[in-house]
């Protein structure tokens, strides 16, 4: 008779336990460092949109009837980004749910592999970090962006002391408010730190909507030319060719020079322009791939079964030519919100007193042996953003990369 072992189920080791207390610590116990960082970051973030904006939940539960769509969508990316914070708490304070999880489809290797490329996950981690700043920014701006004279003019952080133009810490900075003004106030007496939180919205806003436009037109011409062939292939290339040879900055120069719109419709145009000089690379990019997919056997069996080119074009062909296309995207980002913030800088882009992180550049070019702050804090966001989502696409190149596999 075999006797039957009772196994007894082995403890989780205490310090996985910690998991559960704050996200990201049991990432840093267990020595995931970029992992608990990041993720350290966004809980601290969510906490401080949390407090900050208690007053204004409290008058969304007191009066809905008065709830604007930015203060609903800040109500709900809090509470959804508490929810994903604690499911990630979660996951790591119970190592044996992610033991148990097998790695077999493409997705999941995909997932795996990016997980574990370091400059990927700091970007990434940092991105989620912008985007996460501009959903919840009615909670944590102290002031309107456009309000003028809400603190004096021209005024210095507290912590900022003008020295030899050295950053340091002032004991006096309590007299003016140490976290009112966190990064002074322009000429207007306007909020510099209000400012650059709506300013990110925009701009960020601008960079994936871009972004996006672009990326459909390229992908659509591109796979059209790419399976088609022929005199169509020849002369959407030439069209591509033709465009690729102007230099974007000038075309977006003199089209904004010469269409003068205001208000919404120059947002409008400032996408537009940047979207039609931007797809002309996702074109060629998904050419050469449908080129290469076209002469495979599942697509020689669709074509067999008598699918129409369309279906196999956006069912077969174009999925399985995304993986570069999202590469592109992902590094596009970053220079097309270098794109508008140059135009703003030259004062073709978004006109004030909207604010986006261009025009905030180009308001602190005047006083700036005066005022730099004006200029620099949004000229540091702007090259973190821009390095954030280059490090996103240096991580997704690798990670969709099948010979690291």
């Amino acid at each position: 008779m075999t006797a039957i072992v009772k196994q007894e189920r082995t403890p989780e080791p205490p310090q996985t336990r910690a998991g559960y207390v704050f996200p990201g610590l049991g990432h840093l116990l267990v020595g995931e460092i970029v992992h608990g960082v990041g993720l350290m970051s966004l809980t601290g973030l969510v906490l401080i949109a949390a407090v900050s904006g208690l007053p204004s939940v409290v008058s969304i539960i007191a009066t809905p009837s008065g709830l604007s769509k930015h203060g609903l969508i800040a109500l709900v990316t809090l509470v959804v980004s508490v929810g994903l914070l604690w499911r990630t708490a979660h996951l790591r304070a119970n190592p044996r749910e992610l033991s148990e999880m097998e790695f077999n489809s493409n997705r999941e290797v995909f997932l795996r592999m990016m997980r574990r490329h370091t400059t990927g996950m700091l970007g990434w981690y940092g991105a989620l970090f912008f985007m996460l700043l501009t959903l919840l920014t009615p909670f944590l701006a102290p002031f309107d962006p456009d309000t003028i004279d809400v603190g004096p003019t021209v005024l210095a952080p507290g912590w900022w002391q003008h020295v030899g133009h050295v950053l340091g810490f002032r004991a006096e900075a309590a007299t003016h408010g140490f976290f009112e003004y966190l990064m002074g106030t322009d000429e207007r007496g306007r909020d510099v730190f209000s400012r650059l939180l709506y300013g990110a919205r925009i701009s960020l806003f601008i960079g994936f909507l871009s972004v996006s436009i672009a990326a459909t037109i390229g992908t659509s011409i591109g796979a059209a030319a790419g399976y088609l062939g022929g005199w169509i292939d020849r002369g959407l290339m030439w069209v591509v060719d033709f465009l690729l040879a102007m230099p974007r900055l000038i075309l977006l120069l003199a089209v904004v020079g010469i269409v003068d719109v205001g208000g919404v419709w120059r947002l409008f145009l400032i996408i537009s322009i940047l979207a039609l000089t931007g797809w002309m690379t996702v074109a060629r990019i998904v050419r050469s791939q449908v080129l290469s997919l076209k002469q495979q056997d599942f697509i020689q069996a669709a074509r067999a079964l008598g699918y129409s080119p369309t279906r196999i074009v956006f069912r077969h062909l174009v999925p399985n030519a995304m993986a570069p296309v999202i590469v592109y995207c992902s590094l596009a980002i970053g220079g097309t919100m270098l794109a508008e913030a140059g135009l703003s800088f030259l004062g073709l882009g978004v006109q004030p007193p909207t604010s986006t992180w261009g025009v905030l550049v180009n308001e602190g070019r005047d006083p700036l042996r005066q005022a730099p702050w004006i200029s620099l804090f949004p000229g540091i966001a702007i090259m973190l953003a821009v390095m954030c989502f280059n490090l996103v696409g240096d991580g997704l190149r690798d990670a969709l990369d099948p010979r690291l596999r």
